[in-house]
């Protein structure tokens, strides 16, 4: 049974220890802002952070989380304060259908901690996950924006 930190709570799951991290997610423990797009790491709609970093749960067994700390989007920031990459999203109107979007925020939310002052080279680079609807300008927009945003607040 995986124990484990999500969202700042301490939580386990009654599941086999090989079961992806997204599974346990979304259906054992109820947190559906995790999506599947590809199950094989390359959309990154299931992007999620393990110890602050982003990863891919769709291939990540729960058992590699075991005493770790999991952020979802639900644990990203709150409807009263919004994280500097949510509210971004939102000045910056970014979603069309909207489906990739937590994940492309959680891997934009871990690449601006490693790289808070990014230039589209390293936008490009590192922001790897896939937007079917092709809002990239809107996306690049949003993670200068956050950028900014990040740099006032510090």
């Amino acid at each position: 049974m995986p124990k484990f930190r999500l969202n700042g709570h301490e939580v386990s799951a009654e599941v086999p220890g090989e079961m992806p991290l997204l599974w346990v997610l979304r259906d054992t423990l109820g947190y559906t802002g995790t999506k599947y797009g590809c199950g094989m790491a390359l959309c990154g709609a299931c992007t999620v952070h393990v110890e602050g970093r982003a990863v891919r749960s769709c291939v990540l067994p729960v058992s590699s989380v075991a005493g770790q700390s999991v952020t979802t989007i639900e644990g990203l920031g709150s409807p009263e304060q919004l994280h500097p990459v949510q509210q971004a999203w939102v000045d910056e109107q970014v979603p069309q259908c909207g489906y990739c979007q937590p994940g492309m925020i959680m891997a934009v939310a871990a690449f601006l901690e490693q790289n808070p002052q990014p230039d589209d080279e390293a936008i490009n680079r590192s922001i790897t996950n896939i937007c079917r609807c092709g809002t990239y300008p809107r996306i690049r927009r949003a993670i200068h924006r956050a950028a900014g945003r990040r740099r006032q607040s510090s």
